[in-house]
């Protein structure tokens, strides 16, 4: 039901735009017309039928929590087809975690098992707006289709009516961001084994034709045991073989190369 309705006057006058999202796929519909009046007619009535299914639907569960972050514990992440199906209503909403323009991430209890999660709550409508698509895509596919110590493990992916879920593994030893600011610098010891396992996870990307274009301290975690836990996997760029080139100008502003 969620969906925007567009008007442009390319490539002819009198055309609207349907698009929506279904799971992670956008689908768009050009429709053209006889008069301004007449567009202003069926995108009224397309209006309406949406509000009135977006009504039917049952409301999402409230998005804001407040409690203590307990331990996690380390999930059997399995990839492919072979994960299973959840739904919002398996889990107990413990913390919010982080908010962002597109969504939240919660932390979350399994009912059945007990095991913690970080739970990626992105708005479909805000999602299509900003026309993230395209990023929402890639960090799907990218999570689904890789299993490495040093990634970020993606147990279940889900939908509502109006968001996508990604219940991820909880990284709960925080941000390298927030060790780095707190201790101001690290041993070299300490250095060398964290760009060490950064190096392995990037190498496995790179063995699938993935290339991470989003390396920073705010998207290395920690796990329990110290270990790094790379994330947020929007940027990645995959197909990419021997010799391949990229353009894309792309990263975080603070990050950059400064020749860049």
């Amino acid at each position: 039901a969620e969906c925007q309705l567009m008007r442009t006057e390319r490539p002819r006058p009198n055309t609207f735009v349907i698009r929506c999202l279904q799971w992670t796929t956008v689908i768009e519909r050009t429709f053209h017309v006889d008069s301004p009046e007449e567009r202003e007619e069926w995108i009224q009535a397309i209006q309406t039928v949406a509000n009135s299914l977006k009504a039917q639907e049952p409301p999402p569960d409230p998005m804001e929590f407040q409690g203590e972050s307990p331990g996690s514990d380390d999930p059997d992440a399995p990839t492919g087809k072979s994960r299973p199906k959840a739904t919002m209503n398996d889990f107990d909403y413990l913390k919010l975690l982080g908010k962002g323009t597109f969504g939240k991430v919660i932390l979350v209890r399994e009912k059945a098992s007990g095991r913690y999660y970080a739970m990626k709550i992105l708005r479909k409508d805000v999602v299509i707006a900003k026309d993230e698509v395209a990023h929402t895509v890639t960090e799907s596919r990218v999570l689904q289709n890789t299993r490495h110590p040093f990634l970020t493990a993606l147990k279940y992916a889900f939908q509502t009516h109006d968001r996508l879920c990604f219940v991820m593994e909880y990284a709960n030893g925080g941000e390298l961001f927030f060790h780095l600011s707190r201790e101001r610098v690290f041993s070299e010891d300490r250095a060398r084994f964290y760009g060490a396992e950064i190096v392995s996870a990037l190498e496995y990307l790179h063995s699938r034709d993935v290339v991470y274009r989003d390396i920073k301290l705010e998207n290395l975690m920690l796990d329990k045991d110290g270990h790094i836990k790379i994330t947020d996997f929007g940027l990645c760029k995959e197909g990419v073989t021997d010799g391949a080139t990229m353009r894309t100008f792309c990263g975080t502003p603070e990050y950059l190369a400064p020749e860049v």
